[in-house]
């Protein structure tokens, strides 16, 4: 059994393993005020209560076969909207697309604005699409409508809700954490895997990135993946048929 010895050296740790050593980075204990190490943004849009369309960047965001899981805050206008419709549309917008999500930075379609919001230095504006510089395109699945410059857009229904922080008072009723399943998912042509019909080419699909607060597209793959040698249809679930039933 070969023996493993770690000791600190300056900045660094020292792994000794039957007599060869090498030195490791050591790790030190932070707090950090946010956990965004990078995923990708999302424009959802949603429906106000007078039938116009409102338009929110977030990143809080993943997906597990054809469910997403968003959270959001509570008092936000996407979140009312959300939960007073039950629909959503996702779009995902591509890098060069950052400037039309940033010029939504520091607005709300909340009026008026949550108190916290205007600590943070937002302001109302009712026209999120106008403001971004973006084109509403009729759904077909749902009523708000999808944003025509996002390569890859995804008309969803909140299926649940989930409070996050609940065991905390201090924190508990800010957050709503969404599931919502996908009913339609549509594409731009340049990001669809040429010779496929339901694939998307990931050498072609450029997501725009935040991390901590940050914008940045996606590099190069960086090494071969041994997961993408499963076939992707091995992936496909229930409610992929289920979608196919919604008119």
């Amino acid at each position: 059994m070969p023996c493993l010895i770690a000791a600190s050296v300056d900045s660094a740790v020292e792994m000794t393993l039957v007599g060869m050593s090498t030195t490791l980075p050591a790790h030190t204990s932070i707090e950090p005020g946010i956990l965004y190490f990078g995923t990708p943004v999302v424009l959802i849009s949603t429906l106000n209560e007078d039938g116009t369309p409102n338009l929110a960047p977030m990143s809080s965001a993943f997906w597990l076969g054809w469910r997403a899981m968003l959270g959001l805050g509570a008092r936000s206008k996407t979140a009312q909207n959300m939960l007073r419709t039950g629909q959503c549309v996702l779009n995902l917008p591509s890098d060069d697309l950052a400037p039309a999500v940033d010029r939504l930075a520091l607005t709300t379609g909340a009026d008026p604005v949550p108190p916290r919001k205007v600590e943070r230095g937002y302001r109302f504006v009712g026209d999120k699409f106008g403001r971004a510089g973006l084109t509403p395109v009729a759904s077909e699945t749902v009523d708000p409508p999808r944003v025509a410059e996002c390569p890859v857009v995804m008309e969803t229904v909140v299926e649940g809700t989930h409070p996050l922080a609940d065991d905390d008072p201090a924190q508990r009723g800010g957050i709503v954490v969404f599931e919502v399943r996908v009913q339609r998912v549509h594409v731009h042509e340049q990001v669809r895997m040429a010779g496929t019909s339901d694939r998307i080419d990931p050498d072609a699909w450029r997501p725009l990135i935040m991390s901590f607060q940050k914008l940045y597209g996606l590099g190069p793959q960086v090494h071969p993946s041994t997961l993408a040698q499963i076939p992707e249809r091995l992936y496909r679930g229930p409610d992929i048929e289920r979608a196919r039933q919604v008119s």
